[in-house]
């Protein structure tokens, strides 16, 4: 099959796991709702297309692994409400006016953000059905020209590196993730489909990564493997 190798490393990112009231906690692995947005991102999706995003994030299957877990970094955010420019009135994400509708917009609202500093993390990605729109060559153009700037889990969190490394041939996702070569050739964390093989010391995990984009909410559960990859090591030459 055919696939796509992505990067995905910065000084900060996040690979969003579930928010409980203030708390917004990380993954230690991209989820489905992460990657279908930076899709979708990259193609210039909006909000308004959510029945496009759904489409797309049924077709993702990716596998991904970690070449560096990073250190786990808390971000203790407030916002002042009381100023009189916050009140009235918000922007939002897709660059609109937005009227607040709260009962009592004012006062500090506080908040804690997750993050994973200096984290790096290789990423194997295919889309089934591949001969529906977008295909993979459609991706894979977004992705090296991309209709927007993108940003790794949020938008502060910058890609320190091309975030498309290759397209490559492979006969499952977990041997993309073994052929792709590391600078330290050991045994890695990594999750993959189940039905691409056991691998070494894996488990079945059952995870809620998925999100309705039409409705806005994040829903769903689904198994992947979780085990360990020995990519091949770095040529000296």
């Amino acid at each position: 099959m055919d696939v796509l190798i992505l990067r995905l490393e910065a000084p900060l990112m996040s690979f969003g796991g579930a928010i409980v009231d203030q708390y917004g906690k990380t993954r230690k692995f991209p989820s489905a709702s992460m990657l279908t947005g930076l899709l979708g991102n990259a193609l210039g999706y909006d909000h308004g297309d959510g029945e496009l995003l759904n489409r797309l994030q049924r077709r993702l299957r990716f596998a991904a692994r970690l070449d560096r877990r990073g250190t786990s970094l808390q971000d203790y955010q407030t916002v002042d409400f009381s100023q009189d420019f916050f009140n009235g009135t918000g922007w939002t994400t897709w660059g609109i006016v937005e009227g607040r509708e709260s009962e009592d917009p004012r006062g500090t609202h506080i908040r804690y953000r997750e993050y994973l500093a200096d984290c790096a993390c290789t990423v194997a990605l295919t889309l089934d059905p591949a001969d529906e729109y977008p295909g993979l060559g459609d991706v894979e153009q977004a992705l090296g020209e991309p209709a927007r700037a993108l940003f790794l889990g949020r938008k502060g969190c910058l890609p320190a590196v091309p975030i498309l490394q290759e397209k490559a041939r492979s006969p499952s996702l977990l041997e993309a993730l073994r052929s792709i070569p590391c600078k330290y050739p050991i045994p890695l964390e990594a999750w993959w489909p189940p039905e691409d093989g056991e691998g070494d010391g894996s488990r079945i995990v059952r995870v809620c990564d998925e999100r309705d984009w039409v409705n806005q909410i994040h829903c769903g559960e689904r198994e992947i493997r979780e085990g360990m990859v020995t990519p091949k090591g770095v040529s000296s030459e």
